[in-house]
């Protein structure tokens, strides 16, 4: 697995994480055993980055997730979000408290405002999170859904913390942010966390055949290497099933060369 230093915190972070939208949620108890499987095995492959949010399966996500990371803490790198609906200064302390309850863990290593919300100072939410960092709660601040502009308000409003990640929607198929918040990411040493980089499973069947061929991969891991060939991205796929975390975790072993990575852009 390849590792990529998140913001300039000198944390590592997998470059291939796993995301839990929806994971939480299962119809018989054989689909959780399943959905924990895949959590599991993706750490057993180096995977540390696991990404969920207080509104996945409405607090579901983090619960499963806490299950299969309690025995093995220090060996993950957990990241959370902050519903857009609690970004008030109580709001926040709350939220983080009930993440850190489902979560079953005494800190969260990236704690991430979710959506920006304009009827709520972007200090008052930030005085928040600053407090949940003293207090040990929170090692590192992020945003997601962020623009250029909102993102600089919420450095602003930080005293002695900094914005370390933006999570964005970002594949193969989608590329807005690639006009002022990745180069904004690479110039501030901001960490773009890649949020659905397989497109919501809208896999893409134009990819080189003469690319494929050459990496033994298929074409869903080449858009993985894609969207993570900038040194200050990650991506968090989720993964239905072991096989495709596998093929996930096996996208970064090898890279393309610049000429290929303009092919597959063209294509």
């Amino acid at each position: 697995m390849e590792y990529r230093e998140l913001g300039r915190t000198g944390e590592k972070i997998s470059t291939i994480g796993m995301g839990t939208w929806r994971m939480g949620t299962h119809g018989s108890p054989a689909e959780r055993a399943s959905q924990l499987g895949v959590l599991k095995r993706g750490i057993e492959l180096g995977i540390n980055l696991i990404d969920t949010a207080e509104i996945y399966a409405s607090g579901r996500s983090e619960e499963i997730v806490g299950e299969a990371t309690e025995k093995i803490r220090d060996e993950v790198f957990l990241a959370t979000k902050v519903a857009p609906g609690h970004l008030r200064y109580d709001d926040v302390i709350k939220a983080c408290h009930g993440s850190l309850q489902r979560l079953r863990t005494s800190y969260i290593d990236l704690y991430q405002v979710h959506w920006p919300d304009l009827s709520v100072p972007i200090k008052e939410t930030m005085a928040a999170m600053e407090k949940l960092v003293a207090d040990g709660s929170v090692r590192y601040v992020g945003v997601s859904n962020f623009s250029v502009k909102e993102t600089e308000e919420a450095k602003a409003s930080l005293a002695k913390n900094e914005i370390v990640s933006n999570q964005v929607y970002y594949s193969l198929t989608h590329r807005d942010v690639e006009a002022d918040v990745l180069p904004y990411c690479e110039r501030e040493n901001v960490t773009l966390i890649a949020y659905s980089p397989l497109d919501r499973g809208s896999i893409v069947n134009s990819i080189p055949r003469a690319i494929l061929r050459k990496y033994g991969m298929a074409q869903a891991q080449v858009m993985l290497n894609w969207v993570t060939r900038h040194d200050k991205v990650v991506a968090i796929p989720k993964a239905a099933s072991v096989v495709h975390l596998e093929e996930n975790a096996a996208s970064v072993s090898a890279r393309f060369d610049q000429a290929e990575y303009t092919q597959i852009s063209e294509a």
